[in-house]
């Protein structure tokens, strides 16, 4: 039986994100963590978090759950109890990764907006102690996910693949936890992150519009004012990082409401349901938005492309070092 044109999209699309996304992801940790971007180390703190997150959603959500199903569909990850975790692994490292992201843009926030707590609240203990108590969160929320499966079924006694229960969209406290979780994953993060940056955006409007009054026509006005420039980087940075999540998670987010206002359900078989091409697609975008922070970095941050320009010369330098002794041997 020949699969449907959503399927097999997948199975091209899936392999070639996880070629770039990982590679990407993995470059981003190591570059951030040297500590040679020019960005402080409360910002580094959280961006490392965040590719570490994407990173795990790509290994987890794409290399094992969607590959699995589209070139290994009866291996022993279809097992029900094993699928059902990977399933939890998902979720955690998708939360991760959408919280780290708000964790980021309220930290911005408030160096750029709070000057009285700024130095408080934006510094790399604060910034751990924000993102182990995100992990742990995402982590407690997450658990009651692995109890909304059952198997589809059974096999020489085995449990095989993972349905979700008929009882979870009809049971009340299914129905409070779906509510919940659509809440919290992705509409809150949505409506902050929209909050903090247009108040961001417009303290620095108003900020630079004083310096410039108080600047007037001296002398060194031809010349950049140095935390202007500071304040326009951080901002670029900011505003493409959240623009990505916002544009990216849009389909997810409208399959969300109307699983909650409409008698469809989410994971459903039909392929060539119009709804479950929607949420299809919908979660495609969400994975790509896992992959495209790299490429974000590289595009804003001047300091980044030279550092990746530097690991690159090594590797290569480091290749033919390599191959000029193969070659004597």
């Amino acid at each position: 039986m020949e699969k449907s044109p959503i399927l097999q999209t997948e199975a091209i699309y899936y392999p070639i994100l996880g070629a770039i996304g990982i590679p990407a992801n993995l470059l981003a940790i190591v570059i951030l963590s040297s500590g040679k971007c020019g960005l402080s180390r409360c910002i580094i703190k959280y961006l490392v978090s965040m590719a570490v997150a994407d990173l795990m959603v790509l290994l987890v959500n794409v290399m094992v759950n969607e590959l699995k199903e589209a070139y290994f569909p009866y291996s022993f990850l279809n097992y029900t109890p094993i699928c059902s975790f990977v399933v939890l692994l998902m979720y955690i490292s998708l939360d991760c990764s959408v919280w780290f992201t708000v964790a980021f843009t309220f930290d911005r926030f408030v160096a750029i907006s709070c000057q009285s707590l700024r130095t408080k609240y934006c510094t790399p203990d604060i910034a751990m102690r924000v993102i182990a108590i995100i992990f742990l969160l995402s982590v407690l929320e997450n658990i009651p996910i692995y109890f909304i499966f059952e198997p589809r079924g059974i096999i020489n006694q085995v449990p095989w693949s993972c349905y979700v229960k008929s009882s979870f969209y009809t049971s009340p406290a299914w129905i409070v936890f779906l509510w919940l979780e659509t809440a919290l994953t992705p509409f809150a993060p949505y409506v902050v992150i929209i909050f903090l940056n247009s108040m961001t955006i417009k303290n620095i409007v108003v900020s630079n519009r004083v310096r410039s009054k108080l600047r007037g026509n001296n002398k060194d006005s031809c010349h950049s004012d140095k935390e202007s420039d500071n304040r326009r980087k951080s901002i670029i940075l900011l505003i493409a990082i959240s623009f990505n999540f916002i544009l990216l998670w849009m389909v997810n987010l409208a399959c969300f409401i109307c699983v909650q206002f409409t008698d469809t359900r989410l994971w459903d078989l039909d392929a060539n349901d119009s709804f479950i091409i929607a949420e299809t697609c919908g979660y495609m975008l969400r994975c790509l938005s896992t992959c495209t922070n790299t490429f974000i970095y590289m595009i804003s941050q001047k300091k980044f492309r030279e550092e990746m320009k530097t690991m690159a010369n090594r590797l290569i330098f480091f290749a033919c070092n390599l191959c000029k002794r193969s070659v004597l041997v």
